[in-house]
Formats: C-alpha cells, structure tokens, sequence
C-alpha cells in the first residue's frame, strides 16, 4: 500500500494558500514564515533597505569584522632597517616594529 503525504502551506499573515517559508533572524533569533507571492514581496521590499546596509555573517557565526589596513611589509621592513631595527628578511614581523612605523608616519 503507498502512501501520498500533502503539506498545504498557509499564509501566517493572511490566511491564504502560501507559496513559500522565509527564514530570517532578529535579535539572535531564527524565524520562519509561510507567505504567498505578495506578502513575501512586501516583507523583501520593507526589508531591502536594511539588508543593503547590513554585514553578512559568516559560517561560524561571527560577524565579519572591517580592520585596518597594515602597511605594505616590505616598506615597513625598508623603514625599520634604515633605523637599525632588527627585522627578519622574510617572515613576520614583529608588532612593536609596525607599531613604530606607524607612529613615525
């Protein structure tokens, strides 16, 4: 004997036949919503705003940090040999090496 399973989505707004789940998160909170093709477009186009000048998360769940930009290595090896710092020739360098590149520039 088969078995035929039907799962009708309803719109959790208006009640309507949905047409798809939308997931979403607040507040460290994941939502679903079922909606049909206008609703849906509605909370895209209300939404639209805020996701254009949101941060992605990433996988791990940490929001991607913008850092500063560190100077170009081998002008900050260049500049701290001109002073008689000591600094390896390849590798990395140290950070109170950087830190007095910076404070010279």
């Amino acid at each position: 004997m088969a078995q035929r399973v039907v799962v009708t989505l309803f719109d959790d707004i208006d009640g309507g036949e949905a047409a798809e789940t939308i997931a979403f998160g607040l507040d460290g909170k994941s939502y679903e919503i079922d909606l049909n093709q206008t609703n849906a477009r509605k909370l895209r186009k209300v939404l639209a705003p805020y996701l254009d000048a949101a941060r992605k998360q990433s996988k791990s769940g940490k929001a991607f940090r913008h850092t500063t930009v560190a100077a170009n290595p081998a002008a900050v090896r260049a500049w701290a040999r001109s002073h008689q710092m000591d600094v390896p020739p390849r590798g990395r360098i140290p950070k109170k090496v950087y830190e007095a590149f910076e404070a010279a520039n």
